[in-house]
Formats: C-alpha cells, structure tokens, sequence
C-alpha cells in the first residue's frame, strides 16, 4: 500500500500546522499554546476522546475503529522545544528568543495529528488507537511521568510505536533496530575540595586543579579498561569550572558530564567506576570529592518482534529496499525508553534528507517527510488492527 493520494492531501495541511508549532516553541512541561493547538486540531479532528492535563500538559485522544472491539495500541509523538537561539533563516522562525524546535517535535506532532485526521475518516481498523501528545522528552523525562499517572491502565494500551527524524537518512527511508536503538543517558557532577592558596607556595596547598585533571584522565580509562570492548560506553567531561586568578590555587573544582550506554549492566559499571575513581584520587590527594550521579533515561530498547513488525509496515509504503531492519544504534538518550520499559514496542528512524543536524541552530524539520510519517503511523494501524489479522498480529500476541 504506497501512499495513498489523501495522505498526500492531508500532508499539505499538516505542514502548515507544523511550521505554525515551529513559530511557537515551549520548554519541557510547560507547553500552554502547544498543547491547546494539538487540543483544537484533535476536536475539529474528530476523536472520540481527548484527555488533557497528563503530566501537566500532554494529551491522549482515542480514535474507536469501525470494525468493533480490538486492542488499543498507542502511538506517540512528542512536543517540547530546546532551549537554543534559532539561526535557520526559515520564514517561520520561532517568535520566542532562545526558544526552538531544534528537534523535529514539532514535525512528530504534526505527523501524528496528520495520522489522527486520516484515521478519524477512514476507520478502517478493529480496535482503538490512542494518540499520545508528551511533553518534556528533552531532559524532563516525559514519557515517564505519562506512564506514571497511569496512561497504560486507563487507555488499555497493548503496545506503543514512535518515530524520530534522523538528518543524513535519505527522504521515503527508514531505520530501524531490534534492541538497544538508543542510549541510556546518565549526567554528573564532580566536585573537588582541596585547599586553596598562593600559586607560588603550591606545597602548602592540596590542589584540587591537579586532582581534577587526574579524574579527568582518569574516566578515560573506563571505556578503554573496565568495559567489555564488544559493549560500548561514551564518557564525556563537558564542564570544567575553577580558579578566578593567575597567581591563585582556588579551593574547589567542579567538573560536569553525561554518560552513555546502550546497556544497563554496561551504565551500572560506569557509575562504580566513576565513584572508585574519584574515591581514589581524593585519597590519594588528601582532597574530598563529592559525586552527583543522575541516570535520566534508560536505554531505548525495541521489542524485536515489534521492530520487524514496524519495519513491516514502513515497507509497506516505501519498499523493502527503503527499510533498513539492523541500523547501527545511536549515542543519544531518548526518553520513550520508559515507554518501552512498560509496554513492547518499537522506536523508528524516519529519513529527514540532507538537513543541518539535530539540536543545531540551523536545524528545520523537512515537511516533504511529512506523508511518510503520516503513512507509517496510518500503515501500523491498519495492519496491527485488521480484524482478519489480529489473530496472528504482535498485537494480540502481547495481550
């Protein structure tokens, strides 16, 4: 089933609704004009419910198909902004200073409120699809917070699907992976007590700028020593802040970081190693070192029958040859991860062309991948819920 000549109809809308959520980008949970924009859309749409306020500012809707009762699966698309200065040039730039949709949520929305419409007029399914609007993907752990409040329960979600734009993949292709697609990501925060004094006199003084640089070095060796090297772990020291004066050894340090790791065991070593080393270089320095660790997203993990499922279906419109079903996994935390921890699932990579990068200045998201998202959500439904097929589908196969 190519795409079909209303997707294209309605894709031609849809950009425009998706270049208006440009112009108007929101930070974390606290998204008022987005959420009420994806809340009229839905209304005129046509849902048979909609309920908002979920973690503060996300919404469900649910669409009932017309060939009865079924399972519900859930498709999600996410909603906040980042907190960076536009410099694409678009004539739709976004209207807030330091505010931008430097991620492609605003084409995720879109898309998926593009889906909602074509689903609401054809029904053609068994079941019911439930539309997840999320906030706070960026940091705020989101998604967390949705299945939190009980979205699974409430809605009888069997399974969810999600799609994230990838710049570099080609327009009309896909990427998908069985397991770890994306990282867990991890922050810390180091700081190094010493004992300040004249830069002259550094014997009377324990210099946390050297115990620093030691720890600094030091984490290297965790990707390089302490991890399997068939596994894979990034460990990056982004912030270094100490010292006001040439001729002044300060008294404190503080170093900053994320780590990332597409195994949990793999993360847990990570953490151990970060502490041992700190604890050991504190001893060895007679310094004092504290340790801030903080996992904020798990890694993404697909459901491997799901993945071949969702491959399944972006094949369906675009062609085998346009799917890659075994796609290297990404570095970068996502934060539907804590929706595949409660529920089987996958997580896609959708084509966004030859675009300036993710989180860049310059990023735009790419309207012409617009219908093949629309297609791939409105092609997961339809297959996961034909009612011949539910037999035999990953979704009756989850109940």
């Amino acid at each position: 089933m190519p795409i079909c000549d209303r997707v294209l109809e309605i894709a031609a809308e849809v950009a425009d609704w998706r270049r208006h959520l440009h112009q108007i980008p929101e930070l974390q949970f606290d998204l008022p004009e987005t959420a009420a924009f994806v809340e009229q859309k839905l209304r005129v749409i046509g849902c048979d419910e909609i309920v908002t306020g979920i973690a503060q500012t996300g919404i469900v809707a649910i669409l009932h198909g017309r060939h009865g009762p079924g399972p519900t699966i859930g498709l999600r698309a996410d909603m906040d902004a980042l907190p960076t200065q536009e410099q694409s040039g678009v004539v739709h730039t976004s209207r807030s200073p330091n505010r931008m949709h430097a991620c492609g949520h605003d084409g995720h929305t879109a898309m998926l409120l593009g889906a909602a419409k074509y689903l609401a007029e054809t029904r053609n399914f068994a079941g019911s699809v439930a539309l997840i609007f999320q906030p706070a993907e960026e940091g705020g752990g989101g998604g967390r917070v949705m299945i939190a409040e009980g979205i699974i329960e409430r809605f009888n979600i069997a399974q969810v699907f999600a799609v994230h734009n990838i710049p570099g993949i080609p327009l009309g292709q896909f990427a998908i992976r069985p397991g770890p697609i994306m990282a867990g990501g991890a922050r810390f925060s180091i700081t190094v007590n010493g004992r300040g004094g004249h830069a002259a006199l550094p014997h009377e003084t324990i210099d946390p700028v050297i115990v620093a640089a030691q720890i600094i070095s030091a984490l290297q060796t965790i990707a390089s020593r302490s991890v399997d090297p068939i596994d894979t772990v990034a460990v990056s020291v982004t912030k270094i802040n100490g010292g006001t004066a040439f001729n002044v050894i300060p008294d404190s340090v503080e170093l900053g970081g994320t780590v990332r790791a597409l195994q949990v065991h793999v993360a847990t070593l990570a953490e151990k190693r970060i502490r041992d080393i700190c604890a050991g270089l504190a001893a060895a320095s007679g310094a004092t070192v504290d340790v801030d660790y903080r996992q904020i997203y798990p890694p993404t993990v697909n459901n491997p029958q799901e993945a071949m499922f969702a491959a399944d279906a972006a094949a369906a419109i675009v062609g085998e040859c346009n799917v890659a079903r075994a796609t290297p996994p990404l570095m970068a935390a996502e934060d539907f991860s804590f929706m595949l921890e409660a529920l089987p699932g996958a997580f896609m990579f959708l084509g966004n062309g030859p675009s300036a990068g993710l989180h860049s200045p310059n990023y735009d998201f790419n309207d012409n991948a617009i219908p093949f998202g629309i297609g791939y959500f409105t092609s997961l439904v339809e297959r996961a819920l034909r009612p011949t097929m539910l037999a035999t589908s990953p979704v009756s196969a989850s109940l």
